[in-house]
């Protein structure tokens, strides 16, 4: 069984490790856009979205991870094995894709994969049995021209998990990600594997890892 069915009596999940970063102030060319809200499939665990969520200032970058082992930052330090994962790369220098893509066209394939595996994942749910709760629903809540956040809700216990993705300004095809649990202290490698399904999907379109994870 999942470690979030042990979080029902454990406090929310800390604020990230740094004091500077835990301080978010959301930063974006536009406006966010909020999608309504759905009601939760679950028994209503999922705690409350974290005020660190959003792109950070000072620097500009995603928040770290608290100091529990639900979490996994492009942000963190390379030498943080438990919660570091490289960035990703939409036109990698290989040239698996063949004709580089814009930053557009690259948020596109990125809430493509989010929806794909959205629905599939609503698929298996009808097919499993309900007294599985680690299979968790994505939804994508809010989002703009740089920045996407989704919400992964179990279907039972209604944890919920926020996740991410963050395209920084400049010329660099770099994708920043944060995956992190809002309540417990481990996930069993949930959230890295979670990370993992978006990045094999997100190959298969000629994107790649900046590095091994």
């Amino acid at each position: 069984m999942a470690a979030h069915v042990l979080s029902c009596c454990l406090l929310p999940g800390a604020a990230p490790s740094s004091g500077a970063k835990a301080a978010a102030a959301a930063s974006s060319s536009s406006p966010p856009t909020l999608l309504k809200p759905t009601k939760s499939r679950g028994i209503g665990r999922s705690g409350t979205k974290p005020s660190y969520l959003g792109v950070q200032t000072n620097p500009p970058s995603l928040a770290l991870c608290p100091a529990t082992n639900n979490c996994v930052s492009t942000s963190e330090e390379i030498s943080d094995s438990n919660h570091y994962a490289p960035p990703w790369n939409y036109n990698p220098k290989d040239g698996r894709r063949g004709k580089p893509i814009s930053k557009e066209e690259a948020m596109e394939e990125l809430t493509e994969v989010v929806s794909t595996i959205m629905m599939a994942q609503k698929l298996r749910n009808k097919l499993i049995t309900k007294t599985k709760p680690d299979n968790f629903t994505p939804r994508i809540v809010e989002k703009t021209d740089n920045y996407v956040r989704v919400e992964y809700e179990s279907p039972i216990f209604g944890f919920v998990d926020d996740v991410e993705f963050w395209f920084p300004p400049g010329n660099k095809p770099i994708v920043q990600y944060r995956s992190a649990s809002r309540s417990g202290f481990v996930d069993f490698n949930a959230n890295k594997k979670r990370v993992k399904e978006l990045r094999l999907a997100l190959e298969k379109k000629g994107w790649a890892s900046e590095s091994n994870f």
